[in-house]
């Protein structure tokens, strides 16, 4: 299994979080992109990042949650490089079919302040939602997404065993069960094959 670590931080070299976890998974023989380095004009080479999707297996894409949701280089990659006729539209045009998309996600929050009632409403989970149903349209597997809650507040050794957690997570092959749920639905459906 190939897998595409993208990391999208605006930031990186102050961030404790992305920067910790983007070593660890550089360390762990993941090929590590570091999206804003590599584009801080926010001019994306779509050409080139659509063949880095091609020949990886697993796309993983870490980020800092912002306004529940992602920065915004990562909002700009997503609408620049998965276009009709490549992430989407006719089947002949579905380049990322059966790709694994796997998000980890730095959430400043508490975890109790993520749920219905509390003070952000949401779940982290319902929360992603969106980049569930682009995975699900592009016709990937949306595997089960990563992140940490209290990263603002967190200390070296939680965001060093987080880091830990994540890489495993990543590494793991059997992280969901939604791509099957969502898959099975949309046969009964007839939406696909």
């Amino acid at each position: 299994m190939k897998t595409l670590h993208l990391v999208f931080h605006p930031n990186i070299e102050t961030s404790r979080v992305n920067k910790a976890w983007a070593a660890k998974a550089k360390a762990a023989g993941l090929h590590v992109r570091d999206m804003y380095q590599l584009y801080p004009d926010f001019k994306i080479d779509i050409a080139e990042e659509q063949k880095f999707l091609v020949n990886y297996d697993r796309i993983v894409m870490q980020f800092p949650f912002y306004w529940y949701n992602c920065p915004p280089l990562m909002k700009k990659w997503l609408d620049d490089v998965l276009t009709f006729g490549f992430a989407y539209g006719p089947d002949n045009g579905l380049k990322l079919k059966d790709k694994e998309l796997l998000l980890c996600v730095s959430v400043g929050g508490a975890q109790a302040a993520y749920m219905p009632g509390a003070y952000n409403g949401f779940s982290v989970t319902e929360l992603l939602r969106p980049f569930q149903q682009t995975a699900f349209l592009c016709r990937m597997k949306y595997l089960s997404p990563f992140w940490l809650h209290g990263s603002v507040r967190a200390n070296d050794d939680e965001i060093a065993a987080a880091g830990d957690r994540m890489v495993a997570h990543i590494q793991d092959p059997s992280l969901s069960d939604v791509w099957n749920l969502q898959t099975r639905i949309f046969r009964e459906l007839g939406v696909i094959k």
